[in-house]
């Protein structure tokens, strides 16, 4: 098995720099107060900052060095309102331009604590780099944690989404379903959580029949992996997608479809992710993460279009598209879920294709009731995390019964592709069990501050910041 990833947050560049004298102050400046700024300067300032073109604009810096020419103090622009509107992380921008050192905030800092805090975070991202293959490295400036702020929840949620980044950033040929267990093994001897795993042809015995179909194909069994923390509190269960690698099976994906394929355990690496920043945090809850890990393969032992698959449920599944296999490993971990009666599940998954038309990379698309989609959608907007409310639309149900079976995975049409797959897993819940679904992308497709182009995280934070009005803790 190979050995587990070096998470770059157990660097110091993801964590907040320590005060001291030899910090630089910075000071932020929107476009809109560049003038006034500039009358409070002296004569050399105001030169200096015209000679350079500083216009106070998202990402410029300007910094004024001692007389050994090293930095003595900064000015960063933040933009103009609607450059600010468009960019989520102008801080991560300033970051990356910056010169290597450590930087004290002096002025300019938004007024709201959670508005400080998200763009510290992205401060802090913007050090990140994957670096496994090819040396690399992100921004070298550091950042003193302002005051009043939460700085140990602001770290674990920058070492959460280094964990989620480099495990969708790892091909499949390091990141197969041993390796994705490797990795849970880690989690949970970090954190001191239990763990079981269920591979191979013990899912049959066990009742994960779904699971066993769909990765029986590939060199590497299949597993359900299995961790619980805490003792206390309310009950949590996080259900995440592990699809290693996708590729569609006996419907094979053409190439260029298949190129991002090690990304289809996006959901895997969210959830784990996030249970890294609750554990991190000490959350009083019980924390359960079931992740089905499988290659979606092609040999003689693939399933086939056609099949019809008996659930753990014991509902059964036309297959009319064996690249529709997501649905089908996380129904059965569902079903497993929901059997524990915790307060709340929530499954992420890079599921539908259907999503990302619908919505783009950026936003993350989710279902829930009206409550629960009420307190996430203002959890994702103070916590600078985007989401989007989908419909769990009732009159589309019978589009995923095909009469042959209870259910089909890969209704005709494509019409709703991303509802009509968020209707079949709420199937394999219980009626009485709270059901959160994020369809996620799981990508960051072109470099933006704080999000180089790979493995990015969606919903994670949103979900941190919603626990304690969605569990009452």
């Amino acid at each position: 098995m190979p050995s587990a990833i070096a998470v770059p947050a157990t660097h110091d560049a993801l964590t907040f720099a320590d005060p001291g004298p030899e910090a630089i102050p910075l000071t932020l400046l929107t476009s809109e107060a560049l003038d006034a700024w500039k009358l409070a300067q002296d004569e050399a300032g105001r030169n200096w900052a015209t000679a350079s073109g500083f216009k106070a604009g998202i990402g410029q810096v300007l910094v004024f060095p001692d007389e050994t020419g090293r930095p003595a103090a900064a000015v960063g622009g933040v933009g103009d309102a609607k450059a600010r509107k468009r960019t989520r992380f102008p801080l991560a921008a300033l970051a990356a331009k910056l010169p290597e050192g450590s930087y004290v905030i002096e002025s300019g800092l938004p007024e709201a604590r959670e508005d400080i805090e998200a763009e510290c975070l992205g401060w802090l991202l913007s050090a990140y780099a994957f670096d496994r293959y090819a040396s690399k490295s992100g921004a070298r400036a550091r950042l003193v944690a302002p005051d009043g702020i939460d700085r140990a929840r602001v770290e674990a949620q920058a070492r959460g989404e280094a964990l989620t980044r480099d495990l969708i950033n790892t091909p499949a040929s390091d990141m197969g379903p041993a390796a994705l267990q490797g990795e849970m093994e880690a989690l949970a001897d970090q954190f001191g959580a239990a763990l079981q795993i269920t591979t191979d042809t013990a899912l049959l015995d066990e009742n994960f029949p779904m699971v066993h179909a769909v990765g029986r194909a590939s060199d590497q069994a299949p597993r359900l992996l299995d961790m619980r923390w805490g003792q206390e509190g309310p009950k949590l269960t996080l259900v995440g997608k592990g699809v290693c690698f996708d590729t569609g099976g006996l419907n094979l994906k053409p190439g260029a479809s298949m190129a991002l394929m090690k990304k289809d355990m996006g959901g895997a690496a969210t959830v784990m992710g996030l249970a890294h920043m609750i554990m991190s945090l000490n959350l009083p809850l019980q924390l359960r993460v079931l992740v089905p890990a499988v290659e979606n393969s092609v040999s003689a032992g693939a399933f086939r279009p056609g099949d019809i698959l008996t659930s753990r449920k014991g509902l059964t599944v036309e297959i009319n598209n064996t690249d529709a296999e997501g649905r089908l490993v996380l129904a059965d971990a569902l079903t497993y879920a929901a059997e524990d009666t915790p307060e709340l599940v929530i499954s992420m998954a890079t599921l539908t294709g259907a999503a990302r038309v619908a919505v783009g990379p950026d936003l993350a698309p989710f279902y829930a009731e009206d409550d629960d989609a009420a307190m996430l959608s203002a959890a994702g907007q103070q916590a600078h995390d985007p989401l989007w409310r989908m419909p769990f639309w009732d009159p589309y149900e019978k589009m995923i019964e095909p009469g042959v079976a209870d259910l089909d995975n890969a209704p005709a049409g494509g019409f709703g592709g991303s509802i009509t797959a968020a209707l079949f897993l709420r199937r394999f819940v219980s009626e009485q069990t709270r059901y959160v679904h994020f369809d996620i992308y799981g990508w960051q497709p072109t470099a933006a501050p704080a999000r180089p182009k790979g493995g990015a995280g969606q919903g994670a934070r949103a979900i941190l910041a919603a626990l304690p009005d969605l569990l009452g803790f």
